[in-house]
């Protein structure tokens, strides 16, 4: 008879978890895995994968008005938020069956509910069921951080945003960061009137100074107000159901909808790691090492939920990594340096690498190439408004170390790009390669 009911039993069915748990199984370990929830986690359920629908849903806002310049006639067109968002859910139900097919195909045993650490090696579900494992893995990513004032309550967050009866004519967005400027390029491209509410006097911090001040620009073109350097006093609903917001710093201001988009915490609330003495650090984020593992031998973290980088990409490294590591002999670790990121804001940001001020902060002697440029269709279309690529060099050695880019399409450019960066590559190797003309990607080989 088995010590343990299983090898490895895996808290959370996210992106980082179904992978550390199909791996796992591969390797020939007995798993289950606990959601409480639905199987897919954040970015499939309620993050990447429906914004990014409803990106491309709002992009045809300014298509279809483009188009005209490009000859068509398109008549009695209207937008219908409610078909859009089922269609969306829809498609997300899809995924989660196929996240729920892979883990059944690999023959891990998965429960529906809430699982917490009891005792050592112990897991009790809600249900009450009790079971044991040799390993823990904790992939329970992270929650929306909610605000805390007066009103507070009448605020909704990104996870109930795709699930709206209808859309709001007014929306007031708190935060600065990749959530708030998303959502505030969707639902003004829908029509809604938008406002950002930030308390700092920066977007986006962490990219590049010329990006962000960009789609600063941009944004303040397409009709999108900021509010920066304020805060909320209160929020009360009005008699019609809409809410008037009270702000210090600013005028108080009535709309239809108050989204926080003020960051992510880690979600470990309720999981019982002070039962076990897992350690915590800033915000509650798990503490791990190079391998994931905590300062519990037998407990490891992967994903959001953990100190790391935020992104779906890298939870799923760290799952496998983790599965290959603790059951397929083939210890390894996740290199979290000069990885590739955007922001699906109207346009798009991408980025690799280190910004202009890092660089100079940390090389000192350093080359700037870049393009300020209309794309073609902008120009057919009408359209004042412009693309900005930038290429950071180490003046030394000639070795690119970051590239930044805003235009249409620039995160499915910077994907290509960042390999380049992360090789090592030079500005002499991006001069040698021939243009493929006319495209935006050419003036990166271009950069003067």
């Amino acid at each position: 008879m088995a010590e343990y009911d299983f090898d490895l039993f895996t808290i959370g069915a996210g992106s980082g978890g179904v992978r550390a748990s199909r791996i796992a199984a591969a390797h020939g370990a007995r798993v289950a895995v606990a959601e409480e929830y639905r199987v897919g986690g954040t970015c499939v359920i309620r993050g990447c994968v429906p914004k990014k629908m409803l990106v491309y849903g709002a992009h045809f806002a300014e298509d279809l008005e483009d188009a005209q310049q490009f000859g068509w006639t398109i008549k009695g067109k209207s937008f219908d938020w409610v078909k859009l968002r089922d269609h969306v859910q829809t498609d997300i139900d899809r995924l989660e069956g196929l996240y729920g097919e892979t883990l059944g195909n690999h023959g891990v045993e998965v429960f529906r509910e809430r699982a917490e650490i009891t005792g050592d090696h112990e897991i009790t579900l809600a249900s009450g069921k009790v079971v044991t494992a040799k390993y823990i893995l904790i992939a329970t990513g992270a929650t929306p951080q909610r605000l805390e004032f007066p009103g507070a309550e009448h605020a909704i967050t990104s996870n109930e945003a795709f699930h709206l009866d209808e859309l709001p004519k007014r929306v007031m967005i708190a935060g600065g960061g990749y959530i708030a400027n998303e959502f505030a390029g969707i639902f003004n491209e829908f029509g809604s009137k938008v406002c950002i509410v930030n308390r700092s006097d920066q977007l986006l911090r962490g990219y590049d100074e010329s990006l962000r001040d960009r789609l600063l620009q941009i944004s303040v073109m397409k009709g999108i107000q900021f509010h920066f350097n304020t805060t909320f006093n209160a929020i009360t609903k009005n008699d019609d159901g809409s809410l008037h917001v009270e702000l210090n710093g600013d005028e108080n201001v009535d709309v239809d909808m108050v989204m926080f988009a003020t960051g992510r915490r880690p979600n470990i609330d309720g999981l019982g790691l002070e039962t076990v003495g897992v350690e915590t650090g800033d915000g509650g984020a798990i503490k791990v090492d190079d391998f994931s593992q905590t300062n519990v031998d037998y407990i490891y973290a992967v994903g959001d939920v953990t100190d790391r980088v935020q992104l779906t990409p890298v939870a799923i490294r760290e799952g496998h990594a983790f599965a290959d590591t603790v059951f397929g002999d083939n210890p390894r670790t996740v290199d979290h340096s000069c990885i590739p990121s955007a922001v699906f804001s109207h346009p798009p940001i991408a980025a690799v690498g280190m910004t202009e001020g890092e660089a100079r902060n940390k090389l000192g002697n350093i080359k700037v190439f870049q393009s300020d440029f209309r794309p073609m269709k902008n120009v057919v279309a009408g359209r004042n408004e412009r693309g900005l690529y930038k290429m950071i060099v180490n003046a030394g050695t000639d070795q690119i170390v970051g590239i930044h880019m805003i235009g249409p399409e620039s995160p499915e450019i910077m994907q290509a790009a960042a390999i380049a960066v992360k090789a090592g590559l030079t500005k002499a190797d991006f001069d040698d390669t021939v243009a493929i003309h006319p495209t935006m990607a050419e003036e990166l080989v271009l950069l003067k």
